[in-house]
């Protein structure tokens, strides 16, 4: 009798088991770009430079105890495969890559290009089959090939509101991984819940959705976190290390994270710090990836958490959630 087979992730650099993944700062950006920004005279893309910052802040998340980023800023936002190849290979840092799109107002215009008469937003299964290429078949390459799978889907909606396009990428954002075993992250509008919803209806299972954005003031105020965490799906307070007014303070955050705890849902909390690490095009949010580590950790641990409820929020829930299945 054999036992089950090892549970694995898809990482630029290939299927790698979920436990050897280490701690994972799991909503970050590596090379982020404006869409268009990269055409404008008046920005530099050398890519030599851009490779050797991206290195050193990749070795120092390792330095500092990490073992994986996750580049969540899906397609046309300056996702570059074979630089994020060679980057894992001399970091020693596995990275995953993501598929998916939004908001809509950083669609190109094809996307919103009408498709119908009378005009009909992108229809979910369009946006559905564009994700579950890039899962199954490899990322897209401009212009050249497809690479290695895409590790989940990521989509976003208007902080005013989820517009009718936007709808349509999170259904197909859901569409698509249910139907391939990854999991989804969606950066919620202006009704954590109600989109949580929208994905719920494509009957992707709430353990496969993050909820992403709930340090957001508005959020905690309307007690999103711990009602979203109690659906089932994982809550990710991913901008650690930040206080504007969007989002709460570490000191807000700390006290979050130890009253979900105690109220027994460790298991659905994800920490990271939405961190750029290039930038073109607009401001980086130039934060180093090891800021859950080395800055909010020791906050947590003063506040009494126990070290297996940290090693259950950095280590097991993102290797559970980054498994494919």
């Amino acid at each position: 009798m054999t036992g089950a087979a090892p549970r694995t992730v898809h990482t630029v650099l290939g299927p790698v088991p979920a436990d050897d993944l280490g701690v994972v700062a799991i909503h970050e950006a590596l090379l982020s770009v404006l869409p268009g920004a990269q055409h404008a005279y008046d920005i530099d893309f050398d890519r030599a430079e851009i490779f050797t910052t991206l290195l050193a802040k990749l070795r120092a998340f390792r330095a500092a105890g990490g073992g994986t980023v996750v580049d969540a800023t899906g397609m046309f936002h300056g996702r570059d495969v074979p630089l994020y190849e060679n980057l894992s290979r001399a970091s020693g840092v596995h990275i995953v890559a993501s598929t998916g799109l939004g908001p809509e107002n950083l669609l190109g215009g094809y996307f919103l290009t009408p498709q119908t008469n009378p005009p009909t937003p992108w229809p979910a299964d369009k946006f559905a089959d564009l994700f579950t290429q890039e899962i199954t078949e490899g990322m897209v390459v401009p212009r050249v090939e497809r690479r290695g799978p895409a590790g989940l889907v990521t989509t976003a909606a208007n902080p005013d509101g989820m517009t009718a396009t936007e709808e349509s990428l999170f259904r197909g954002a859901a569409r698509a991984a249910r139907d391939t075993g990854v999991a989804a992250i969606l950066r919620y509008g202006a009704d954590a819940l109600a989109d949580l919803d929208v994905a719920l209806g494509e009957q992707l299972p709430a353990d496969r959705i993050v909820v992403a954005g709930l340090d957001r003031r508005d959020a905690v105020a309307a007690g999103a976190p711990e009602k979203i965490a109690r659906r089932g799906a994982y809550i990710a307070l991913d901008h650690v290390g930040t206080d504007d007014e969007t989002h709460i303070s570490d000191t807000e955050r700390v006290t979050l994270v130890r009253d979900l705890v105690d109220a027994g849902l460790g298991h659905r909390i994800l920490l990271s710090s939405s961190a750029t690490g290039v930038a073109k095009g607009h401001p980086a949010n130039d934060l180093p990836y090891e800021t859950v580590l080395t800055g909010f950790v020791p906050q947590l641990t003063a506040a009494g958490l126990t070290d297996d409820a940290v090693q259950q929020i950095l280590l097991a829930n993102p290797q559970d959630l980054l498994a494919a299945r």
